[in-house]
């Protein structure tokens, strides 16, 4: 249709005028990635520039990136500190992280490693069902989750002022899908109240994923005044991150992706991973012993980050992992949900008996007849996460045969 432009509100001049917050962006920039080259079947390792080049040609080195142990930790990590850092410069426990996924695996892979650092996470996902995304939309708004997660859901339209930092972990080819997940972060808390430290918000991602571009682009949307433009939404920052990253096993999801094994150098700010009295006081104790601040707080997060919070974390993450394997099964099959056509007993419903069958093979295969997941160690469960696309394929093999 043809039109007429009559009238234009800039993002900028809502930043301006305090309607909206103020945005910055921080990118993770490592100084040597060494990944396997499938193309070439070696190890490579790279440089900074290389790896910006492969995250702007290579989409499978972009979903290596938001998907491997190293680079995916190292995200989820510093969007842990600017969250301590924002709470700690306001006061307001409520703000909290929202993170991009690029499906229902990598939702959970990506809960996870945010429940594993002792934060509390959740995910909604369209196929998990109007009533659970509910939940967790609940737990939101009661300020009993510190992430959510989610996978293309919350775009135009979903309103949480305390929404503070957004994590890319996913894809972003167009500008329009990524201005909408960042939006998600910039609804003003104090309104037009511009330069309130509580109208502040930060977008975090990684060199390799080839979001600055998107970053670059939002920023010449309008192009008024640019003096005032590159105060408001700045240049990309490259930061030196310091933060410990957590090794696990990346999920299933039919996603074929680039094993990255080994990132150094990664450049990020100064972490400021905690914020309470309690944590200053300790980092000031040490730092009177010779250790550095970025050493001491290097240490403190790695000692928070317990093999108990991993294992806690590492369960969810399976029995999430079974509920979405369950659902693709019947889907494949054609199975429907809600029939009793697979419990020999008819008592329960499709779903439910291809959840409970895959958690009771599952233990099986870890623990025995008897094996009680509640107590499975750390080591028990990464070889359940292991297990688990091997146990699909041969009960969906089964189903199909009718055994």
């Amino acid at each position: 249709m043809e039109g007429r432009l009559i009238y234009s509100f800039p993002i900028l001049r809502a930043i301006e005028e305090g309607y909206v917050k103020r945005l910055r962006a921080k990118m993770l920039r490592p100084s040597e990635l060494r990944y396997v080259d499938r193309s070439a079947g070696e190890e490579r390792v790279i440089g900074p520039e290389e790896v910006r080049k492969l995250g702007e040609e290579n989409a499978e080195f972009r979903r290596g990136i938001v998907m491997s142990d190293h680079t995916l930790g190292s995200i989820v990590d510093q969007s842990i500190a600017e969250l301590r850092r924002l709470r700690g410069e306001t006061g307001e426990g409520k703000l909290k992280i929202i993170a991009s996924a690029l499906n229902q695996d990598h939702c959970i892979q990506i809960t996870e490693a945010f429940r594993g650092r002792n934060l509390r996470a959740a995910y909604v996902h369209s196929r998990e069902g109007t009533e659970a995304n509910q939940r967790v939309f609940a737990q939101l708004e009661r300020h009993d989750l510190d992430v959510i997660v989610q996978a293309r859901m919350l775009t135009e339209g979903f309103d949480h002022k305390y929404l503070a930092v957004a994590m890319v972990g996913s894809i972003f080819a167009n500008l329009g899908p990524f201005v909408q997940f960042v939006g998600r972060v910039m609804r003003a808390i104090k309104p037009s109240s511009p330069g309130h430290p509580l109208n502040q918000a930060v977008v975090v991602f990684h060199l390799g994923g080839n979001v600055a571009q998107r970053w670059n682009d939002f920023r010449k949307f309008s192009l008024a005044d640019q003096d005032y433009f590159a105060q408001l939404l700045p240049e990309v920052e490259e930061i030196e991150f310091k933060g410990e990253v957590v090794e696990r096993e990346p999920g299933g999801g039919g996603i074929d992706s680039v094993e990255v094994l080994e990132e150094r150098g990664v450049r990020a700010a100064d972490m400021e991973p905690i914020g309470d009295p309690q944590a200053a006081e300790l980092l000031r104790q040490i730092a009177a012993m010779g250790v550095t601040p970025e050493q001491a707080a290097h240490e403190i997060q790695r000692i928070r980050m317990t093999r108990q919070d991993r294992r806690v974390a590492r369960r969810a993450a399976l029995n999430d992992r079974e509920q979405n394997e369950a659902g693709g099964i019947l889907r494949r099959l054609q199975i429907n949900p809600g029939g009793r056509t697979l419990d020999p007993a008819h008592r329960k419903n499709n779903v439910a008996w291809t959840i409970a069958e895959l958690h009771r093979r599952i233990n099986e295969h870890v623990g025995g007849a008897n094996a009680d997941r509640q107590n499975f160690t750390l080591d028990q469960l990464d070889q359940a996460h292991n297990a688990l696309p091997d146990i699909v394929h041969t009960l969906e093999e089964q189903l199909g045969h009718g055994v």
